[in-house]
């Protein structure tokens, strides 16, 4: 896999925040009653529930910060990431 340049147009400071973050790949849900939809925290696709949107990606164990497959294949490794599965 190819290492992203440090100056691709994604990285916003992310690192401050997801780096070496444990991860659930989900089916997209609200994080609150008020949301109807999330962006991902690279790239900005928007996950939601409505179709022509991405409807599942990986987030925080929280459900707060979320990331499109796309972006989570590009920067896996180098934020560490570990993807748990909570039952």
């Amino acid at each position: 896999m190819s290492k992203i340049p440090e100056d691709d147009w994604r990285r916003q400071g992310q690192e401050s925040y997801l780096s070496g973050k444990s991860l659930m790949k989900r089916t997209y849900s609200p994080w609150s009653e008020t949301w109807t939809h999330d962006h991902c925290e690279f790239c900005q696709a928007t996950l939601s529930e409505n179709g022509g949107d991405l409807n599942e990606g990986y987030c925080t164990l929280d459900q707060y910060h979320w990331i499109c497959n796309a972006c989570f294949d590009d920067f896996k490794s180098e934020y560490d990431w570990t993807v748990v599965t909570l039952h």
